[in-house]
């Protein structure tokens, strides 16, 4: 059974997370931007991270450069010098070095860091832990690949992890049905014994999180928040919430 290592007193409880940082208008998510922005009004920050072709980390959420920039492939696909051509929204921004937003926050607010494995959930892990060391900063780290949440469990326990999820039979993951009802269940927490789960907003009304919720003491996480009558809803329920596009 796993132990509920967030006390009542640590920052995940205090306030809502800004959603790839506090974005909108002319400031794309995900942008240095939009993380200074969050920063000075003091959020927390949920960051996504990937790889790049040289290693490099980088703040990006999407699977493909399509919506963002307009271009083709994964960020995976790029150098991070060569990903410097692409603008972030048709703005002056380009995608960030995850180092570089850890200069912007650091001392000022902490992070949730969203792994975005693509078949390398150790290499991945390992680079932003290590990287993260470097920087006076507070932080957990989550997942939707259960490889990187067991990595974080065998590797860096004492880092606090947790597990992201949604309804993937409606969704969909792409790696089966079999897969998509592991993933929604939660089915992996028994290898990976997260300390949050990180669930759809929407999807969130499900057997199997409230059965984790109860017998494990583990806490939720909802995203994402956009209005003030489901921040209201979370906050009712004892749920933490990273929101987007208001203010909460």
């Amino acid at each position: 059974m796993a132990t509920n290592r967030i006390p009542e007193n640590h920052w995940l409880r205090t306030k809502p997370i800004a959603h790839r940082g506090y974005w909108g208008g002319d400031v794309p998510e995900n942008s240095r931007a939009a993380y200074e922005r969050a920063a000075e009004k003091g959020y927390p920050i949920e960051i996504d991270v990937y790889l790049t072709k040289d290693e490099k980390i980088v703040s990006f959420h999407d699977g493909t450069l399509k919506r963002m920039t307009g271009g083709e492939g994964g960020v995976w696909d790029y150098t991070y010098e060569e990903l410097q051509k692409f603008r972030l929204c048709k703005s002056s921004e380009t995608i960030p070095l995850f180092e570089d937003v850890l200069k912007l926050v650091a001392g000022k607010v902490p992070l949730i860091v969203e792994l975005k494995v693509e078949g390398n959930a150790a290499a991945l892990a390992k680079a932003t832990c290590d990287l993260l060391d470097q920087y006076q900063v507070d932080y957990c780290i989550e997942s939707f690949h259960p490889l990187a949440v067991r990595w974080l469990k065998k590797h860096r326990p004492d880092v606090c992890r947790g597990q992201l999820s949604e309804n993937f039979l409606k969704t969909r993951t792409g790696l089966g049905r079999g897969a998509d009802f592991v993933m929604t269940h939660l089915l992996t927490s028994f290898l990976t014994t997260p300390d949050f789960i990180a669930y759809n907003l929407h999807h969130r009304r499900r057997l199997a999180l409230r059965l984790i919720r109860r017998a494990w003491g583990v806490r939720e996480v909802s995203w994402t928040v956009r209005t003030p009558s489901e921040l209201a809803e979370c906050e009712r329920d004892g749920c933490l919430s990273i929101f987007e596009q208001f203010e909460p």
